[in-house]
């Protein structure tokens, strides 16, 4: 066991106030421990249902701000997902180019109905459904080519490190929208490519 040592006989030096220059304490009582936790336990939102009234309104004006931004193009109000060059370069080209995805919808429906219609002409039925097929398959091809092209073209205006996954699938939802239909409007005209 080490040994005891013994208290030192020569009292610590005491900071004289004046020289400091500062008070001597913090000029209040400490607070008791009932009261510190009291103050814990209070609720940060002292009227819960003002707070989500509030939260709301300012939701719902932000979402108005972002609705207004994307029938206008303005850059700056636009959402998250939508904002930033490459993501308006990649909405310019796919506005500019006729894409058959943004057909699908559509001549989907009327030839689904057209099954309908000639259910007692089995040829012309095998016809309208072959006929649906192809629709899809050139759709299908139309969408890798665009992909591709897409990715080359981004890599080459951008760089490799802009592309970022989910950039390119971008382009490719937006190209099965009808043109009428899609958010950010299209600023450009068919045949605009951006440079």
């Amino acid at each position: 066991m080490p040994p005891r040592q013994r208290p030192s006989t020569n009292p610590a030096p005491t900071p004289d106030p004046s020289s400091s220059g500062g008070p001597e304490g913090k000029g209040r009582p400490t607070r008791t421990r009932r009261q510190a936790e009291a103050a814990r336990k209070r609720p940060l939102v002292t009227n819960r249902k003002e707070g989500i009234r509030a939260q709301r309104a300012a939701d719902k004006v932000t979402r108005d701000r972002e609705y207004q931004a994307m029938l206008s193009g303005d850059e700056r109000h636009l959402p998250a997902r939508d904002k930033g060059p490459v993501r308006r370069w990649i909405r310019d080209y796919v506005d500019a180019r006729r894409s058959p995805g943004e057909y699908l919808l559509p001549i989907s429906v009327i030839l689904m109905l057209a099954t309908f219609l000639v259910t007692g002409y089995p040829t012309i039925w095998l016809a309208v459904v072959s006929l649906i097929y192809v629709v899809i398959l050139l759709t299908m091809v139309d969408i890798v080519l665009l992909a591709r092209r897409l990715k080359k073209l981004l890599t080459a205006k951008f760089g490799a490190q802009k592309v970022v996954r989910g950039t390119v699938m971008y382009g490719v939802m937006r190209a099965f929208q009808m043109r009428r239909m899609r958010l950010p409007k299209p600023q450009v005209q068919r045949g605009q490519y951006p440079r």
